[in-house]
């Protein structure tokens, strides 16, 4: 069955995650604020960030760069 959330990103309701698809509170918040349609924007939006700034997720720094981005792209943006 799925589960139908008011998306924040999208401004609407649309299906929302099947699971908590990153840890902690921001995880929860996604869960509960962030449709698969938004969420798969971000993965390819996190693909071009990763390319463009030469990311290397075995890197804490960069990884912490990378979660930043990804709360600025769907908790601040409006499309």
């Amino acid at each position: 069955m799925n589960r139908i959330i008011f998306c924040s990103f999208l401004r609407c309701e649309s299906e929302g995650q099947e699971y908590q698809v990153y840890p902690g509170d921001i995880g929860k918040r996604i869960y509960n604020e962030i449709s698969k349609k938004a969420w798969k924007l971000w993965i390819e939006k996190q693909t071009i960030l990763i390319n463009e700034k030469k990311l290397n997720l075995i890197n804490q720094k960069d990884r912490k760069i990378l979660e930043d981005e990804m709360i600025k792209f769907l908790f601040k943006s409006f499309l």
